[in-house]
């Protein structure tokens, strides 16, 4: 691994990306960003995590100096509409019923921020659930409470383990973080 020899910020209080930057051998500290996570409602499905970075990433920018920012953005798309953190149970549960037996995209954009570069990217992961009971959707909803999670599940969580089918693309990703295009964009600066 190339050392990177600037100071790099995670911006991100997520501790799964956090988790997955540590593990890859990144030197950081965490500075959440101020910023919301709303989008045009036009927008493409396939566009608005990259979008969110970028937005997350311009919270940093006057303020940066020799550090490189890390932002991210994670969506889980079913049937081509954005299916968000879930505001509390029922929407948790009903977000479940909806992945049940299905495949849905997760796609998390990426923005890498210094004073004088900036390189967005996004990473799309297909996944495909199992069908779900409805006992099994409550067990998970009430003993994980997913709801700071995209689609209110992890795939690093029980339902991950017990209801993933297939992953067509990168496992992290779908953790919230492709770790690998990360570590390929950041060997260049």
């Amino acid at each position: 691994m190339k050392k990177i020899n600037r100071p790099i910020v995670l911006a991100s209080t997520s501790p799964r990306r956090q988790y997955l930057m540590k593990e890859s051998g990144f030197e950081f500290t965490i500075e959440k960003p101020d910023s919301d996570e709303s989008f045009p409602a036009d927008m493409p499905v396939d566009q608005v995590a990259r979008f969110l970075a970028m937005k997350k990433a311009e919270y940093f920018r006057l303020k940066i100096h020799e550090e490189i920012v890390v932002t991210a953005d994670t969506v889980v798309v079913l049937f081509n509409r954005i299916l968000n953190k879930p505001q509390d149970r029922s929407e948790a549960i009903e977000m479940l019923k909806q992945l049940s037996g299905r495949t849905h995209l997760v796609i998390t954009g990426v923005c890498i921020l210094s004073k004088e570069k900036e390189e967005s990217f996004d990473d799309t992961t297909e996944v495909t659930f199992r069908s779900l009971s409805e006992s099994e959707i409550l067990y998970y909803v009430d003993n994980y409470h997913p709801f700071d999670k995209a689609g209110a599940y992890g795939a690093q969580d029980w339902i991950g383990m017990t209801a993933i089918e297939k992953i067509s693309g990168s496992y992290f990703n779908v953790m919230g973080l492709p770790v690998h295009k990360i570590y390929q964009h950041l060997q260049s600066w």
